[in-house]
Order: structure tokens, then sequence, then C-alpha cells
């Protein structure tokens, strides 16, 4: 991993630091050790300092595409600093209910640096882990801890797979370590289980929703990051306009069905029009070739016909559904509906929310022209920017084509429409009460609320929507990717196919061969704009596409 002076970036650069990752994160498997964190921030900081040192003249120098995977390269380096200054944060906060991990990282660390094992020494550091174990667990557990003591149960169950991992390399293969160390690595690792189980709380489904605010500057630092140059306020405004138009909308629907302004009547009435026990593969596989004949008839882009062939469906398990009550997809379409083990109250929530209407913009969300095709499309150009992970690109570009279906008239039923603009709704709402919740303005149940009041979803479905976004290990602007991405290629889109040179297809495919990276990068693609290496947001692209610009 030796640092190259040379003053420039390929795409073989990003292929090596993407293995570099991959290789220090194997070496220093505990997520959680010191050991980690301080060896990643030293690789990401050496990188950043690489980056930082090409002068004016060497960017000027780099050809487009090499300045774009530069200005790319360095925005994932400085988020991935400001990744582990997050960990660090809720790391320390749950160490008070962590006292003894230290000496499971020592234990680890000394066999990852092969040092010699002194047998005896080890048998007297686990008993004494085991001892300071059962201390830990009689700790008084009152609610105001429970965010850091889930986060501590994560790290408890990780120090009990890496002890596992140390116990198994020399036990039965040195006599010596098995004769003192396996009565008290058995004791330990079953301290460590026991006392991971009680922070948890694995299996209660009742148990309250909890997360960690961040605060209105790691927002802000992270907004940076994904070249988002808006406020978090900002964007809740943005929310707001968006949610109001949908609701408008949802009102003219409503009087088309019959319901007047009562837009949730309407709602309960498509709720109910689910498929019976047994139908609902048939329905995506219907509504899955409905969303490809519509973008092949509009010449929106181009779907290989390998992509349309080797997608693939699977069946979402009762528990997972508890915590994701709606399907996922990619080239996996998991399908959220009821077996025969969940009661009957749960069975009419899956069904009622995942409705053929409800499902009708979701289908080709997951499929084709989305997610599975941007997968499909990132293993075959640029790979070398698979290392890019960015939410306002992957899930912004799937609602974006919510929104493309919705302009092109893919809708000609109220019904149809009031499917469509639940999603929309539900995109504006999460907008909102995610900030809500980051700035310490809105509570975990203040969240279920909203989006049962003023978006219509099912109470159980809400609280699994909530509790997924906040305790799934998404990042805290994961969800205001959907809305505000899709809003970005929206912007780009007017600007390039509307009142640009390019058709659908040619937009969309370049979009797509380009790869994940910050919109606002992919725009200066687009144009031709020369981006400066220390590139920050300044696109205000909201302006031009607002409900009533």
């Amino acid at each position: 991993m030796t640092m190259t002076k040379a003053r420039s970036i390929s795409p073989e650069d990003l292929v090596r630091y993407r293995a570099d990752v991959a290789s220090l994160t194997r070496t220093y498997p505990l997520t959680h050790s010191p050991a980690r964190v301080d060896r990643l921030r030293q690789f990401y900081e050496e990188w950043l300092h690489r980056l930082d040192a090409l002068s004016p003249d060497d960017v000027a120098a780099l050809a487009p595409e090499a300045r774009t995977d530069a200005v790319l390269l360095r925005l994932h380096t400085r988020g991935e600093l400001h990744a582990l200054d997050r960990q660090a944060e809720a790391d320390g906060a749950a160490s008070r209910w962590v006292p003894f991990r230290g000496r499971v990282d020592d234990l680890v660390e000394r066999h990852r640096r092969r040092e010699p094992v002194d047998s005896q020494a080890a048998a007297r550091t686990l008993t004494h882990l085991a001892e300071e174990i059962g201390q830990a667990a009689a700790m008084p557990d009152g609610d105001a801890d429970v965010v850091d003591r889930r986060m501590a149960a994560g790290i408890v169950s990780e120090l009990a797979t890496g002890l596992e991992g140390w116990f198994r390399f020399y036990h039965g293969y040195d006599p010596l370590f098995t004769w003192w160390v396996t009565a008290p690595y058995r004791d330990a690792a079953a301290a460590l289980q026991a006392y991971s189980q009680q922070l948890g709380h694995e299996g209660d489904a009742g148990r309250p929703i909890v997360g960690r605010p961040i605060g209105r500057a790691a927002l802000l630092a992270g907004l940076a990051d994904e070249v988002i140059p808006y406020t978090p306020e900002e964007l809740v405004d943005i929310a707001w306009q968006e949610l109001a138009w949908c609701e408008r909308e949802m009102r003219q629907a409503s009087q088309a069905m019959g319901c007047g302004d009562d837009w949730q009547a309407a709602l309960e009435r498509v709720k109910n029009l689910y498929a019976p026990p047994g139908g609902q593969p048939a329905v995506i596989d219907a509504l899955a070739a409905e969303g490809v004949q519509f973008a092949e008839q509009h010449d929106l882009v181009t779907i290989p016909a390998l992509a349309k062939e080797t997608w693939r469906t699977a069946m979402m398990s009762p528990e997972r559904q508890r915590i994701n009550p709606f399907f996922l997809g990619g080239e996996v379409i998991r399908i959220s509906y009821p077996t025969d083990t969940m009661s009957y109250a749960e069975r009419m929530m899956s069904m009622r929310g995942n409705n053929p209407y409800f499902s009708r913009s979701t289908v080709f969300h997951e499929l084709l022209p989305g997610h599975y095709l941007q997968q499909y499309m990132a293993a075959r150009w640029r790979t070398h920017r698979q290392l890019f992970h960015n939410p306002f690109w992957v899930e912004g570009l799937a609602f974006y084509w919510e929104m493309r279906y919705w302009d092109l008239g893919f809708n000609t039923t109220p019904e149809q429409r009031v499917g469509m603009l639940f999603w929309r709704m539900h995109r504006s709402a999460r907008v909102i009460y995610t900030i809500g919740f980051h700035l310490g303005q809105m509570t975990p149940e203040a969240c279920v609320a909203f989006l049962t009041d003023r978006v219509g979803h099912e109470p159980d479905n809400a609280r699994g929507e909530v509790r997924r976004l906040f305790e799934g290990g998404y990042g805290p602007l994961y969800q205001c990717a959907y809305l505000i991405g899709a809003l970005q290629f929206r912007a780009l889109h007017r600007e390039m196919v509307a009142h640009g040179p390019l058709t659908e297809r040619q937009f969309h495919d370049e979009v797509l061969q380009q790869g994940r990276m910050p919109i606002e990068v992919l725009r200066a693609v687009f144009t031709g704009e020369p981006l400066p290496i220390r590139h920050e947001a300044r696109w205000r692209f909201y302006e031009d596409i607002a409900p009533d610009a």
C-alpha cells in the first residue's frame, strides 16, 4: 500500500484504493476496534493529503474523466473520515457498558501481529474478563441509555466473534493453550453471549424505537460530503412544498373516485384492493413487465435483454417483515406479504400496505429501470467507480423514475394515481421527519404518528418503517436521498433534455454508464465544467423545478 508520488489519478488508482480498504478491513475485522479505526483513519488521511497535494496545474492536466475521478475520490475520502468521527462518538457513548473490551481487543490484536501466545496469561485474562462482564451486566439500565446499550450490544457481539476466532486458531493445535484456556474461554464466551442479549433485548417486537440524533453540524457536514448546497431547514421546506403538491393531486384523484376532498377515504378504498393470499408474485410479475414496456414504448433508456431475463424473486420472512413491511429489490426482489404464521391483524396490514396500486411504482423502482438496472450497468461500465456509494444517486435515480413515469402518463386511473402519490408523499415525509429527528425536534413516536396521520400508513407498517430507518444501519441522510436526489435528477433532465441537446435515452444511458456520484458532479460531466479538486456544493437545483415555478 505504498503511496505513489504520481501527480495524477487513474481508474487503476481507484481499483487499488478499494482493494487496499478491503485488505485493511479483513486484517482488522472488529469494526469497533480502536486499532481498526486508527488504521483506516491513517489510510484515508494519507489519501486526502495526496489529493490535496495536486496543484491547479496538475488538475488542469488531467483528462476530464480523470478529473472527475479525482474530485469523487476526495469527496469519498473526506466522507469516510467523517463517518469514522461519527462512529468514534457513538462508540465512546457506549463504552461505559463495555469496560472490558480492551482485554479482547488486546488478545485479537496480538494474534493479528502474529505474536506468540502466553497461554497461562491468556487464561488469567479470560478469567478476569468473565468477572468484569458479570459486573457490567449488573449495572442499572435506565431507558435514557437505550441507544448506547443497543450500540454496546453490537460491540459485545462482535467481541464474542473475534474472541471465538482467536480461540479456534490455537485450540486443539497447541496443547498448552488447550490445557490452560479451554475452560476460561467457555465461561467468557457464555458471558459475552448472555450480556449481548441482555443489552440488545433481541426479539422484543414491542420495545421502543431508538436512534441517535446527530445534530445540525453533523447534518451540514454530511450534506457537504454529498455536494448538497442546502441547509437541513431548507430541505425540510422543499419537502413541505412537495408534500403540499401531492396533497393537491390526491384531492383531485379522490374527487375522480367519488370521495370528494377526503383523499384518505380514497386511500382506504385503494388499500382494500389487495391481492389474495398467494397472489402477490403474479402481481409483481405483471407490474414489472408493464414498467419495462412503458420505458421501451417511450424510448427512455436501454434495458439489455439479459437484464430483463435475470431478475428473480424471493419471499421475505415474517420476522423481517416486522422491520421492513414493504418489499426490497435489485437483482432479487424480496416480496413482503403475509404468511400463515402471522396474526389476522398482521396479515391485513401487510396485504393492505402492499396492494397492487401501492406496488405499481415501487416494482419498477426496485427492478427495471430502477435498482436492478443500476446494479447491472455498474458491473459493466466504469467499474472502478463501484468504490463510491451515494444514496442521492442510487435512491434518487430510482425515485426519479417514479416522477418521470408520472409526467409521461403512466397512470390512467385515479386509483393508480392514488397509489403512486402515496409513495411520493412518503418520500417527502421522510425528509421532514428524519431531519426533524436528527435536529432533536421529533421523537421516533412522533415520526410514526406523522406517517400514519399525514401520509396514511398502516400503524404497524409505519412503526416498522421508522424502526428500520433508525435502527437498520442507514446513514442519517439516507432517507432524504430519495426525494432530494430525485429532484436533482429532475433538474438535470430539464437542463439536458427538456432545454438541452440530449434525447431521453441518451441522457438516461449516460447517467447509468457514468456510475454513482454526487449529482452536482454528474452535472459537471454533462456540461463539461472543469471542477476544482476541492469542489464544494453550489448548484441550487430546486429553484427552477419547484411546484409553483
